[in-house]
């Protein structure tokens, strides 16, 4: 089993800090600040068709685009993405209780067609409740999970080509149908801690998505899903999703995530923390478990930094350290049964060029990967230490500004 690496598209925007949309007083959508905070990019279609570019240059095989009420729609923008990249796949976020199983089986069967097989779907059942209701959700924690196991069966039904039936609790179908069904089937990526969400990923998920926790936690998550897909008669691959600080020494990365962390104030991290606090999700309240609000004691782990997490949802843990450091801590998760790396890094334009030229290269040389990407940079000379130019010559922006 080899490594499979991915990159993250910040459609609700990037920048050299992890403030983001604290920094604005409407959340994001006009970009109207509370206060200067530099260096924060809108994601806007040409700043995205950079980072989707590089990453396809750099021998990522796919970008995670999020879905939210803070980022554009990850359907759309993605399939505009497209139009611009040849080989680059997109593992879709969306929510399966604001939409269709059989039209989303449609949207997908005709998305595979018109990128030619490009689409992986990744399944957010929702942890939060103010931001469900938002879309219009009403359900509970244990009763979304629910909803999605039928609408994943749905989904699966309809691919079939012929008319399908359901009757469920959430959803009743008559003749579902994709009356070209997608080739390939896009593999199905799912997330979920708590007890409610295990079964679905048993019996439904192609690939398992955890949070970056600390190795020993990751394998009991990989232990739990294994075993309860053995005894539905599946086999379920796993994947994680974490940031990543590579730099050419430890001192580097450690250097600039000391300088992500400059920028947060103890009132932006309590109100940051005290919205995390109210969610629903298990995985949620784990990430925050790791780092309990206080910036002290960040590396949980050797190289894992939950510095992210005392401000931003979802993935909150970073691998920090130089590019051999790096190397080593996939290497070891791998060891554990992790085959796909979902990984981020702000800005993200900059940190795909740092992880792609300094840890792919060597997760190569272990065997992990099946070939080095040949790199459109080869023949340009690093300087003072930093990576080489960017494409066209111009000069890589540096991590870690504020």
């Amino acid at each position: 089993m080899t490594v499979r690496l991915h990159w993250f598209l910040p459609t609700g925007g990037d920048g050299r800090t992890l403030v983001d949309r604290h920094a604005y007083t409407d959340g994001g959508v006009r970009r109207s600040r509370i206060t200067p905070v530099s260096g924060v990019r809108a994601p806007d279609i040409d700043y995205l068709t950079q980072i989707a570019k590089a990453a396809e240059q750099l021998g990522f095989e796919a970008v995670l685009t999020p879905t939210g009420t803070w980022c554009e729609d990850a359907w759309l923008t993605t399939a505009a993405l497209a139009q611009h990249t040849e080989r680059l796949k997109f593992l879709v976020a969306f929510r399966p209780g604001v939409i269709s199983p059989v039209l989303a089986a449609q949207m997908a069967s005709t998305y595979q067609r018109i990128t030619r097989g490009r689409l992986l779907l990744n399944v957010v059942t929702g942890g939060d409740s103010t931001e469900q209701r938002r879309f219009g959700d009403h359900l509970d924690h244990d009763r979304r999970y629910a909803r999605t196991a039928e609408f994943l069966e749905v989904v699966r039904g309809v691919w079939g080509g012929r008319p399908y039936d359901f009757d469920g609790e959430h959803y009743s179908v008559d003749g579902g149908l994709t009356a070209l069904p997608p080739d390939p089937h896009p593999e199905i990526f799912f997330g979920g801690s708590s007890a409610a969400a295990g079964p679905v990923a048993a019996e439904h998920a192609d690939v398992y998505l955890t949070w970056g926790e600390p190795p020993e936690q990751v394998k009991e998550k990989i232990a739990w899903i294994r075993g309860s897909a053995e005894e539905r008669g599946r086999t379920v691959r796993f994947g994680i999703r974490l940031h990543t600080i590579s730099r050419d020494s430890a001192r580097e990365a450690w250097a600039t995530a000391d300088r992500l962390l400059d920028d947060l104030d103890a009132d932006t991290i309590a109100a940051a923390q005290e919205a995390l606090g109210r969610s629903e999700s298990v995985g949620q309240q784990r990430m925050r478990a790791l780092h309990g609000g206080s910036r002290d004691q960040l590396e949980i782990s050797p190289n894992l930094w939950a510095g992210v997490g005392l401000v931003r949802g979802g993935a909150g843990t970073a691998l920090v350290g130089s590019h051999a450091d790096v190397a080593d801590r996939i290497e070891e998760y791998h060891a554990l049964g992790i085959e796909h790396f979902v990984f981020s890094g702000y800005p993200h334009l900059e940190e795909a060029y740092w992880f792609g030229e300094g840890v792919t290269p060597l997760l190569a040389e272990r065997g992990l990967l099946p070939q080095v990407p040949a790199s459109p940079l080869l023949g340009v000379p690093a300087a003072n230490g930093r990576p080489a130019s960017a494409p066209g010559g111009a000069p890589l922006l540096m991590a870690g500004g504020r």
